[in-house]
């Protein structure tokens, strides 16, 4: 593990070796250390970066180098960092033509880095790393320190620095890095109880500390760009140095999108008076005054506009003339206290909920001020840029959540993000030109490192990360921080959980949400995550002992804890389903749902004790069980158990499979108590075995037996004694089953009077074309994932191209590349082609699933077409119901479903095709219902292909 050699940059080319070649500079070997140089007018972060990296060197190698401000001082090997400007011996190399930065001077945040042979002349080779500005240099230094062995979480999750005896640097190495996006940063929010909590333990309050550990982190990943943790606390106030120490590092300060002119709302007090600039403007002008000259010499991004007091609406008096009054007041404070045209001073209007509907409805700000616009709190963006938009100077951003607190359900205790959907949706964002701001909300900060990382390296060069790369970048990661070995089975690991909490976050689980009857979606769901959970144990059990507290805090823990609350919901839901069946081990279901109870509480108390000695007390503390309605429940509460009491002998029930109502069906019904109990209809191509359960509603064992009407069906017993249950499998023997459909019934009799009848349909079809090459109807319907279709067609340059990881199953298409093209004429449009065989008839319904993308761009909404064989296609658009009923729905459940009706003349080879019409449509599976559909929250498993 620590000899682990491909500890770089994730996805960059290596310039580090540990071998040094021919011309490779020696950074550190056996006996000696390269100097570090920084000149002592440089910015105050390059100087604290090279800091860092005499630290970083020491806690790899054991060797402590050098740093020196005296250029004379420098002999043999030396890394030279500076800053463009800032620097004399870098500005004296550039006019040596010793370096070239012609690929990065006057680019933002732009660095280089270059081997260069005899800079000086006691100097035989050098690494030079060199800053367009004053964040530019302490990136360079950050990503030497990553190659080396340094992880950017090395303090946040523990991850130990990758031990070496030396390390060199490539010959002929050169990195030029410019970043896509100019804003990139995080929004620390909803932080109470988890953050908050720790920090008070901690540091007493949000102070200097405190943000100095976020201020590296993010520089470490390369970001520039902050919103501080605001719900009870003020970052210019609870700390005056805060602001001093995020200038001299290079973060640049911004305040939420509902908190103008760099004021907290917290320092917005009882005594201002009322949050109403058109009753109050008296208190506000100054208060807004106050906060910009404050923050006059530091550098910052000013938000502006207004919101209601605490993150609510404005009233709906208000009108769009004052909001606008309002920007007028604000952009002649910034004018007056900057001493110059507020055109020449960065600001933001973030167009969060209702304010988007401001500027729907014609409000508008100055063209140099950032448009921010946002999701949906759920990932999913609620506009970008039309084409006369992105003419604006100040451009555009996107202000994305990773948590949020509000309905349907707030979510904010663990990671529930898929990075293929951020990666999804902010390439939409990319391609719309929305590219001056990236920031989101992750919450805690703490939980959520993984989803961070993806967004903020997406941010640095979106084109660095096509959506092929997806996959890829997990295993990056998890090399990067535990080595090469089990890099594989650890981004197994981050994407199974990610895209198991992605499909149904922990806070909107009950015990109804995976069906306990259909598809056995309950038990499916469960063994899935459980899987994940004991192969997240045992590679625990591998690592070395220094890895355990960081593979604990990054891995295993949000498997486990994910585990636990879905199996716990699957036992509360069995429990449920099996009291009112009247079985007598329901409440065993009962002590299991108790004992995962326990387990998660469980492994709270090991996050706050254990790991890391205590380091994170604290940072578990967020609810997430027993949620009632929108917001979190005051404790982690158990859900509803049934107390079952079984009768003192012995009594028979069955049940059987997709059936609710076990036999006999209720108290009030009178012998033969047969109700109507039939088992899905067998054919060929579907499911071979169903289940008939016989099981005990008493204390006393009994015996039963089962007989069959025809000798095509198969029990796999016939007769047994119940203590608790058996079960009966049940299975066609086609040789002896007629062609055509047949029906038969299995009857079994114990305790009580009659017994139960089960109906058996069976329908046996005639053979497939030897030659047939698709996927064919079974157990009344045919479901296909998107990616498997039979053929394309493109349109141009324009194609249907997978998404890798992608929605809630296996991967989705989308239509690439992503503008503003609308396909008004269906034969020009490009379109998937899926192959089925029906041996139904008559009318079918086709549920064609897709991402739950809002309308964002400029036209008549996200539209696709849909046809089988030569019909003419229907065309919907998937989001042509903006009820707040179905945006919920939407992002419950992580998806939209459209459903379309066709006519099946004949049984056979029948082709359907999805046309894509309008940019962002992206689809991730097709069910056609030929008759036989259960409900269930995921849907049949993918039918078979032949």
């Amino acid at each position: 593990m620590a000899a682990a050699n491909n500890c770089f940059a994730l996805g960059e080319k290596s310039y580090v070796t540990q071998v040094a070649a021919a011309g490779d500079m020696v950074l550190v070997n056996a006996s000696s250390a390269a100097t570090l140089y920084v000149d002592v007018a440089d910015h105050a972060g390059v100087q604290r970066a090279v800091v860092n990296l005499q630290k970083d060197l020491e806690g790899i190698t054991g060797k402590k180098p050098v740093i020196t401000n005296d250029v004379q001082s420098l002999k043999g090997q030396a890394v030279i960092v500076g800053t463009i400007g800032k620097s004399k011996l870098i500005d004296q190399l550039i006019a040596a033509h010793k370096i070239d930065v012609s690929g990065i001077v006057n680019q933002w945040d732009a660095y280089q880095l270059v081997t260069v042979q005899n800079p000086l002349p006691d100097v035989a080779q050098a690494l030079v790393i060199i800053g367009a500005n004053k964040r530019g240099g302490v990136y360079g230094v950050y990503d030497l320190s990553e190659q080396i062995g340094v992880s950017p979480w090395y303090w946040w999750a523990d991850v130990p620095l990758k031990k070496k005896s030396s390390i060199a640097i490539q010959k002929n190495t050169l990195v030029q890095e410019i970043p896509k996006i100019k804003y990139r940063g995080i929004f620390l929010n909803d932080e109470a109880p988890a953050l908050t909590n720790w920090v008070v333990k901690n540091y007493g309050n949000y102070n200097q500390q405190f943000y100095g550990k976020v201020f590296e982190l993010l520089l470490r990943l390369k970001a520039n760009y902050l919103w501080p943790a605001m719900w009870n606390n003020a970052f210019n106030v609870d700390d005056e140095q805060n602001r001093f120490l995020a200038d001299e590092v290079g973060i640049i300060m911004g305040t939420s999108h509902h908190e103008p002119m760099m004021r907290a709302h917290k320092e917005w007090t009882a005594e201002n008076g009322k949050w109403d600039y058109q009753s109050n403007k008296a208190r506000l002008y100054p208060f807004w005054e106050g906060g910009v000259a404050r923050n006059k010499s530091q550098e910052s991004l000013i938000t502006i506009g207004m919101r209601g007091d605490g993150d609510e609406p404005m009233s709906e008096s208000e009108n769009i003339s004052l909001l606008e009054n309002i920007v007028k007041d604000q952009r002649q404070i910034i004018s007056k206290v900057h001493d110059k045209p507020a055109t020449e001073v960065p600001q933001v209007w973030a167009l969060y909920k209702e304010v988007q509907a401001y500027y729907e409805k014609g409000m508008r700000v100055p063209d140099d001020v950032t448009l921010l616009w946002c999701d949906d709190n759920w990932g999913n963006i609620r506009r970008l840029p039309k084409p006369e938009e992105r003419k604006r100077a100040g451009g555009a951003g996107v202000y994305y959540h990773f948590d949020y607190v509000g309905g349907p359900r707030s979510y904010r205790w663990i990671n529930t993000n898929s990075i293929a959907k951020v990666w999804e949706q902010m390439d939409l964002a990319y391609h719309f030109d929305a590219r001056q701001i990236w920031i989101v909300n992750v919450g805690d900060l703490k939980p959520m490192e993984y989803p961070i990382e993806f967004f903020l390296r997406m941010a640095w060069n979106p084109e660095q990360w096509p959506k092929e790369r997806i996959p890829e970048f997990g295993k990056l990661w998890a090399e990067r921080e535990f080595g090469a070995e089990h890099a594989e089975e650890i981004a197994a690991l981050m994407t199974g959980y990610s895209r198991h909490n992605y499909r149904r976050k922990p806070e909107l689980q009950d015990p109804t949400t995976y069906s306990q009857l259909h598809y056995d979606e309950a038990d499916r769901v469960t063994a899935e995550i459980r899987d994940l959970r004991s192969r997240a144990e045992a590679l625990y059990a591998k690592m070395p002992a220094d890895y355990r507290d960081a593979f604990f805090q990054l891995v295993l823990h949000p498997v486990k804890a994910s585990a636990i609350v879905t199996e716990m919901y699957d036992m509360v839901g069995k429990n449920h389903l099996y009291a009112r069946q009247g079985r007598a081990y329901a409440n065993d279901y009962a002590d299991k749902a108790r004992a995962l109870f326990e387990a998660d509480a469980d492994l709270q108390r090991q996050y706050d004790t254990e790991l890391s000695h205590g380091k994170w007390q604290h940072f578990m503390d967020q609810t997430h069980i027993g949620y009632i309605h929108w917001d979190q429940p005051a404790a982690n509460t158990m859900p509803l158990l049934y107390d079952l009491q079984p009768h003192n002998g012995a009594d028979m029930g069955v049940a059987v499979e997709d059936i609710e109502p076990a036999w006999p069906q209720n108290a009030a019904s009178v012998w033969p108590h047969q109700g109507n109990y039939q088992l899905a209809r067998f054919d060929p191509f579907g499911k071979q075995q169903r289940t008939i359960t016989v099981f005990n509603k008493g204390t006393k064992a009994y015996k039963f037996t089962a007989r069959v009407s025809a000798p095509w069906i198969i029990l796999s017993d016939t007769s047994g004694q119940v203590t608790s249950s058996q079960d009966i499998k049940v299975s066609i023997d086609w040789g002896k089953l007629p062609k055509g459909k047949a029906e038969g019934t299995i009857d079994i009799k114990g305790t009580g009077w009659g017994g139960a009848s089960i109906k058996v349909a069976a329908l046996n079809v005639a053979p497939l074309p030897q030659d047939y090459k698709g996927f064919v109807e079974s157990d009344g319907n045919v479901t296909i994932e998107a990616e498997h279709y039979s053929q394309a067609k493109n349109a141009g340059q324009f194609s249907w191209q997978k998404i890798p990881e992608h929605g809630r199953h296996l991967s989705s298409m989308a239509v690439f590349p992503r503008n503003d093209r609308h396909f008004t004429d269906l034969s020009q449009a490009p379109y998937l082609e899926y192959t089925t065989y029906l041996h139904s008839t008559g009318d079918v319904s086709i549920d064609t699933i897709f991402a739950p993308t809002l309308p964002f761009s400029e036209g008549p909404g996200l539209r696709f077409a849909i046809a089988i064989d030569d019909e003419k296609p229907q065309v919907f658009n998937i989001v042509k119901d903006m009820s707040l009923k179905a945006w919920e729905d939407s992002v419950r459940n992580e998806m939209r479903k459209i459903s379309s009706k066709h006519h099946i003349a004949k049984a056979g080879v029948h082709r359907i095709r999805i046309y894509g019409i309008d940019a962002g449509v992206t689809l991730q599976r097709i069910v056609v219902n030929t008759g036989g559909l259960f409900a269930s929250y995921l849907g049949p498993q993918e039918s078979m292909k032949r």
